[in-house]
């Protein structure tokens, strides 16, 4: 009897830790789930790494299958025999797609160049580069024999993460010329629209961050109390002076972009125009008017704040050696 109880009582042990291991393996309150789909696979065996593949494509799906692989590129410049410097290629930001209004859409102190208002959608994302094109990325291009070989001055304040400046037109659209054959992406100067788009960033006041002049110095390098010109920004100072700052110095946008304010004007595709009458509404570039002159967005180290609004509109003829107050950023452009 001793020996038959101790078998009877040894076989309801095993079962009920039987019963509760099944428990715990299938209540999903016991179970702990985790965000990283290689902790998971090593929890929870190869099922779960496969059901989490679906969700990982799903991601890619909802950005048009985009890939900004800013080391893959650099990879890539390598392998093609560039001299490729630290972060030559421009970490890209990507832009997703939406509609704005764009223009003065205040509907106060309008220039004629900045109405009528008018809706524009943006169907297909695209990325920009998050910084300004440097000095260092420029003259990554003129080692491996690019860009002319033109070397740009950098007024004497310093080139390596500096905005590149004393460009021109075509020098800009030759740097992103050079930068598509040594990458085998696309890579081109934003459309006017793209640009405005990605400046405001989903806002509709003066500047993306809201209307208040005596917030700019968080955000641009412009003509603010530290320089010693006229018309200045009394209301507040970065302590820059009249001068390029590095580029990220500031702080980004919503989507993450920086110095969309200020540091520098940037050059856009598209050709000037004295309105926006028959202006495109599907984001791409106004490649008819003055095509002798070319928009000019965002303003300058140079400029006090009416110019750094993101709806100003200025601009430059594509021949010359550029300014000291020009850079540019590129686009990347998928598919």
């Amino acid at each position: 009897m001793d020996k038959g109880f101790g078998m009877v009582f040894f076989h309801l042990f095993v079962f009920s830790i039987f019963v509760y291991v099944m428990l715990y393996v299938f209540d999903s309150d016991l179970v702990t789930y985790s965000n990283d789909p290689i902790e998971n696979s090593a929890l929870l065996g190869d099922d779960l790494k496969e059901e989490t593949l679906p969700e990982a494509k799903s991601e890619k799906e909802r950005l048009g299958e985009v890939d900004v692989g800013r080391l893959d590129e650099q990879d890539e410049l390598k392998d093609k025999g560039a001299h490729v410097f630290s972060g030559a290629v421009p970490e890209m930001v990507v832009i997703p797609v939406g509609r704005f209004r764009m223009g003065c859409v205040s509907g106060k102190d309008c220039s004629p160049d900045e109405v009528p208002v008018h809706e524009v959608t943006i169907d297909q994302p695209f990325a920009m580069s998050k910084y300004e094109v440097t000095f260092a990325q420029w003259d990554a291009c003129v080692v491996d024999g690019g860009c002319g070989g033109y070397k740009p001055s950098d007024q004497g304040w310093g080139r390596g993460n500096r905005p590149v400046i004393n460009v021109s037109w075509k020098d800009a659209t030759g740097y992103a010329e050079w930068l598509s054959r040594k990458t085998g992406k696309r890579y081109r100067l934003p459309s006017e629209a793209e640009w405005e788009y990605a400046a405001r960033s989903g806002s509709t006041t003066k500047y993306h961050f809201g209307d208040d002049e005596s917030q700019l110095c968080r955000y641009a390098n412009h003509r603010d109390r530290s320089t010693n010109l006229s018309f200045s920004n009394e209301s507040c100072s970065d302590g820059v002076g009249e001068r390029t700052a590095e580029v990220g110095s500031y702080q980004p946008n919503s989507f993450g972009l920086y110095d969309m304010h200020g540091n520098v004007w940037e050059w856009v595709q598209d050709c000037y125009n004295w309105s926006y009458a028959g202006a495109p509404s599907d984001g791409s570039a106004w490649i008819s008017g003055d095509c002798d002159g070319r928009v000019l967005r965002g303003g300058s180290h140079y400029v006090e704040p009416i110019y750094l609004r993101s709806r100003w509109r200025s601009a430059a003829s594509i021949d010359g050696d550029g300014d000291f107050e020009i850079g540019f950023r590129v686009v990347k452009v998928f598919g």
